[in-house]
């Protein structure tokens, strides 16, 4: 019975704990801007093409040399 009782309080602890960390998350705005953090994988491939935006004949001509 006294482990019944441990494992009630801790699960409540833990529940705590996430409404804690929840609250905390919300009140600093970490949840302001949800929809850019989709977009942060794609903006370190837009800058490499904006680099380098068709590839040369060159590049293309290697590949197809390793491929054969």
């Amino acid at each position: 019975m006294e482990l019944t009782w441990l494992a009630i309080l801790a699960s409540v602890l833990m529940a705590l704990a996430a409404a804690c960390v929840f609250i905390f998350a919300v009140k600093n705005d970490h949840f302001k801007n949800i929809e850019d953090t989709k977009y942060q994988v794609f903006w370190s491939d837009l800058e490499e093409q904006d680099e380098h935006p068709f590839p040369s004949k060159d590049s293309d001509n290697a590949r197809n040399a390793k491929a054969s």
